[in-house]
């Protein structure tokens, strides 16, 4: 694939970037109030259609993530050759969809498909959403464009809790019996926050598609079989199907057979300890995904696997972040039913101030944490990732004072302040990400992190952190205390994601500026 060099560097950023910028935030906005408000719902999920707190957090993590990342891994590829505009448009049709079809769930399997389908949708977005914004801006500027971008994701996490917080008590106040149609307050809060995101999806496709690449002086030419490509990448994710582009290579085939052997052994033992077989085969069959298409990718675009998985720097920093919010991201989701526990308030009183928290505190931390990277970028070669360490001294402390604060009003204070340092490296860790790949990479890039961090931090932090809840609820301990403990557990991972951070950190200089020097030994032209 050529990446050639524009003569002249056209204008980027101003007015209509800004716009564009500003509807993508909109979007990722759309995006977490559709993932996030099963956060509010969760204690009425529960007791309605009698499931445990493992399975939430496997409907919230497990389920949605597992299929979000595998989803991301096709769609990324097909944004790096096709209209980005259009993806995202079609991607945000679909899982708004989705969610009001969440509204008409009558059982676990039911929401849990839901879910899938939500999560599928919502992969279109951020990976093609990054593409275009790094053609929008100066590369000087990209984790604060970037974070701003990230910061829709908070806005939206607490809107979606306000939101689903007061349909949940304007609903039960006003049909405390016999409401209509039989629904109950959580599926009428889907059906509310989910149908408006079609509206977006026509604006969306209104966007103007910049030449890819041009932020840097570098374009590629135009792929001339665009959904030939998406249907290669998508046989490469299709359990069976996968094994078809490896049928010429023996020893390909060993290897994917041993990985598999491997995963279910694993899977198996996991199953035997926790019962949890939804939750581990789920992972599993991601995991198996994920391994299968990262090997068809080294024999169908070596450059690009070269890229990605042979730079230290990207696969440091591309663990170190989702192992760091493996904490963040679960006790984000099991704070608000601790304080209904604890406190014994009201959903509509919680959605208020924890969502309000979430959003305040979440915009500030992203814009925030992007522009101290961009900052740190220029006075170090590191300096993005010297970030994350200030962040995890910050959560740490402010967790531990929210869990154990007798006030609620402290404790809602604490969760804003908390939100801070939660959101912060979001554009630092994507700006990074993009900085060591070429532009004609950028968005599976973006998905290789956003797989990495929906495993991790998504698929496992509320599923360990619920079924260490439920194991500790079994030996005696009452709700409260087991969600607490579990909560101040899941700490401990921060230790693991400062070594990682250390490590990414030491390789990142020589990375980035060898950039274009390995891309060219891969067979990368920019002549």
């Amino acid at each position: 694939m050529n990446n050639q060099p524009l003569k002249t560097t056209p204008q980027i950023g101003g007015g209509y970037s800004h716009y564009v910028l500003a509807i993508l935030m909109l979007v990722y906005a759309f995006n977490f109030i559709d993932r996030n408000i099963l956060t509010i719902l969760a204690e009425d999920i529960k007791a309605d259609l009698g499931i445990s707190e493992g399975e939430l957090g496997f409907l919230y993590g497990t389920v949605f993530a597992v299929f979000y990342a595998v989803s991301g891994i096709p769609l990324a590829r097909f944004a790096d050759v096709w209209s980005r505009r259009s993806l995202i448009s079609i991607g945000l049709s679909a899982w708004s969809l989705m969610t009001a079809a969440s509204g008409l769930a009558r059982s676990f399997g039911a929401l849990a498909a839901c879910r899938i389908g939500v999560g599928i949708g919502e992969a279109s977005a951020s990976p093609a959403a990054l593409s275009l914004l790094a053609d929008y801006y100066a590369p000087k500027w990209r984790a604060t464009v970037f974070a701003i971008y990230s910061s829709g994701l908070w806005i939206g996490a607490g809107i979606g809790m306000f939101l689903g917080g007061y349909v949940l008590d304007y609903w039960s106040t006003t049909y405390p019996t016999a409401p209509p149609f039989g629904l109950k307050g959580w599926q009428v809060a889907f059906m509310v926050v989910g149908l408006p995101g079609l509206l977006l999806a026509v604006w969306v496709r209104t966007l103007r598609e910049p030449e890819r690449g041009v932020s840097e002086g570098l374009t590629s030419p135009k792929h001339p079989a665009p959904f030939q490509l998406l249907g290669n990448e998508l046989m490469s994710v299709i359990p069976l199907l996968n094994l078809y582009g490896l049928r010429k290579i023996p020893k390909a085939l060993f290897i994917n057979a041993t990985a598999a052997i491997c995963i279910i052994l694993i899977t198996s033992g996991l199953i035997l300890i926790t019962g949890s077989i939804a939750q581990w085969s789920t992972l599993a069959m991601g995991l198996y995904i994920a391994f299968s298409w990262a090997q068809s990718l080294r024999i169908r675009d070596p450059a690009t696997f070269a890229m990605i998985f042979r730079s230290k720097a990207f696969m440091y920093s591309a663990l170190a972040f989702p192992v760091m919010n493996f904490a963040g991201v679960g006790s984000t989701f099991w704070i608000p039913p601790l304080l209904i526990r604890t406190y014994d308030i009201g959903i509509a009183e919680i959605g208020l101030y924890i969502g309000l928290g979430t959003a305040v505190g979440g915009f500030i931390g992203a814009n925030l944490g992007g522009f101290a990277a961009d900052y740190l970028r220029r006075l170090y070669p590191s300096g993005r990732l010297i970030l994350g360490y200030p962040v995890v001294a910050a959560m740490t402390p402010i967790l531990l004072l929210l869990l154990h604060t007798e006030s609620l009003t402290t404790a809602f204070w604490l969760y804003f302040l908390y939100m801070i340092p939660v959101t912060a490296m979001g554009g630092a860790l994507q700006a990074t990400a993009t900085d060591l790949v070429m532009p004609r990479m950028r968005a599976l890039a973006a998905a290789v992190v956003l797989l990495a961090n929906t495993f991790i931090a998504f698929a496992l932090g509320p599923y360990v952190i619920g079924q260490l809840s439920d194991v500790l609820q079994s030996s005696g301990i009452n709700d409260v205390e087991s969600l607490r403990i579990a909560i101040m557990v899941s700490t401990l991972v921060f230790i693991p994601a400062l070594i990682l951070l250390f490590m990414a950190q030491r390789h990142l200089p020589n990375d980035e500026a060898s950039r274009l020097e390995r891309a060219r030994a891969l067979g990368e032209k920019m002549d």
